[in-house]
C-alpha cells in the first residue's frame, strides 16, 4: 500500500459535452504521450464501417476514430470493438484515439474510450459529430469534449436521421427496453 505500482486505478471515467453521462477508459493501457490527445474526428456508424475505413487508408496519425450506434440500443447490445483496435495496431498507425458508445475488452491498449453516454441511438452528443470536428481527450483531468457549442450540438441532433435496423423478437424487445451504459445497460 505504501509503494503502489500506480497512484490510481486502471480505469477512469471521463465526462464532458461529448459524454455528459460519462464514458470509460482503461487509463493504465495508455502511453504517457497519449494521456492528452486532440484531433479531428473520423466518423463511422458501425464497427464494420470503421474496419473498412481503417483498412482502406481513411485513418492517419492524430485522428480520433468515432464508432457510434454500437451502444446498448444501437448495437443492440454493446459489441466489443476488438476488430477496429486490432486493425489500427496491426497497420502500425500510432497516436490515434478511438471513441465509441460500444465497449472494449480488458485486452485493449491505447486511448480507447468506450461506453459514451448517452449513446448515438438515444440521440446523445456522439450522434452530432461529423468528420473533421475537433475532439479533445484529457485523461488526467477526466474530460472528453468536442469543440462545438451546445447550440450546434442540439441543432445537429435535431436534424440527424438515426439508422434503423429491422429487429424481431427478443432483440426488438431488448432494444426498446435497455437502459443506457451509464445505468448498466439493464432492461427496464
Amino acid at each position: 500500500m505504501s509503494n503502489p505500482v500506480h497512484e490510481e486505478g486502471g480505469i477512469a471515467i471521463l465526462k464532458g459535452n461529448l459524454a455528459p453521462d460519462g464514458s470509460v477508459i482503461k487509463q493504465a493501457a495508455v502511453e504517457e504521450n497519449m494521456m492528452y490527445h486532440k484531433g479531428p474526428a473520423k466518423v463511422f456508424n458501425s464497427e464494420e464501417e470503421a474496419v473498412f475505413g481503417i483498412f482502406n487508408g481513411k485513418i492517419v496519425e492524430g485522428d480520433i476514430v468515432v464508432i457510434r450506434y454500437e451502444g446498448p440500443k444501437g448495437g443492440p447490445g454493446m459489441r466489443e470493438m476488438l476488430n477496429p483496435t486490432s486493425a489500427i495496431m496491426g497497420l502500425g498507425i500510432k497516436d490515434v484515439a478511438l471513441i465509441t458508445d460500444g465497449r472494449f475488452s480488458g485486452g485493449t491498449r491505447g486511448p480507447c474510450v468506450g461506453h459514451i453516454s448517452p449513446e448515438a441511438k438515444s440521440r446523445g452528443p456522439i450522434a452530432a459529430i461529423i468528420d473533421g470536428d475537433i475532439i479533445e481527450i484529457d485523461i488526467k483531468n477526466r474530460k472528453i469534449n468536442v469543440e462545438l457549442s451546445d447550440e450546434e450540438i442540439n441543432k445537429r441532433i435535431a436534424n440527424i436521421s438515426v439508422p434503423k435496423r429491422e429487429l424481431k423478437g427478443w432483440l426488438n424487445i431488448y432494444q426498446k427496453s435497455v437502459s443506457s451504459a451509464d445505468k448498466g445497460a439493464i432492461l427496464r
